[in-house]
C-alpha cells in the first residue's frame, strides 16, 4: 500500500469521491498539516491505496478534477488546494504528475506539494459523511455531481457498487 494526503474542497465531498475508487483501501477524513506556510490544519483526506490498481498519476487527476484546482477563492485556508507527500521522491514524482496534467485544464493549476506532517480525524458523526447522507441537500448538490463526473470520467476505476451513483 501507498499512502499520499489531499485537500481541496469539502473533506465530506473528498472522502467519497476517493471510497468509490477501486484500490483505495482506506481513507481518513479530517484536517492535514505540513510546514511553514501550510502549518495550519486545512480540510483534507488521507488515502491509502495500491498502486497496481490504481495508480498515483489518476488519483491526482481526479483530485484535481474534483476541486477547484485553479482558484484562488477567499476559503483557501480552510480548503488549501495541495498533495500532501511522505517523502522527496514521491513529492518529485507528484510534481511531475502536476506538471503533465496542467494540459487539463485552461487557468493555472494553483495545487500546491507539501511534505505530510500530521493528521487529525475528523469527529465519528462526520466520517462516511456521503455514504449515510445522500439524500441531504448538500450532497446532491456537492457530492453527487462529483461522483456523477466520475462515472463519466473515470469508470474503469470505480467500484462495482459506485456505479449506482
Amino acid at each position: 500500500m501507498s499512502t499520499i494526503a489531499l485537500g481541496g474542497g469539502c473533506h465530506w465531498c473528498t472522502e467519497a469521491i476517493f471510497h468509490a475508487l477501486k484500490g483505495v483501501d482506506l481513507v481518513q477524513q479530517g484536517w492535514v498539516s505540513s510546514f511553514e506556510e501550510a502549518e495550519s490544519f486545512s480540510e483534507a483526506v488521507v488515502v491509502h491505496f495500491d498502486p497496481e490498481l490504481i495508480p498515483l498519476e489518476i488519483l491526482i487527476e481526479i483530485h484535481l478534477l474534483t476541486h477547484n484546482a485553479t482558484s484562488m477563492h477567499s476559503m483557501r485556508k480552510k480548503y488549501r488546494s495541495a498533495i500532501y507527500t511522505y517523502s522527496e521522491q514521491q513529492a518529485e514524482e507528484v510534481n511531475t504528475i502536476l506538471k503533465q496534467k496542467a494540459t487539463l485544464f485552461s487557468k493555472k493549476i494553483i495545487t500546491k506539494v507539501y511534505p505530510f506532517q500530521a493528521f487529525k480525524s475528523n469527529e465519528e458523526r462526520y466520517l462516511n459523511y456521503y455514504e449515510k447522507n445522500k439524500s441531504k441537500p448538500f450532497c446532491k448538490t456537492y457530492i453527487t455531481p462529483k461522483l456523477q463526473l466520475l462515472l463519466q470520467s473515470h469508470k474503469r476505476y470505480l467500484q462495482e457498487d459506485s456505479k449506482a451513483i
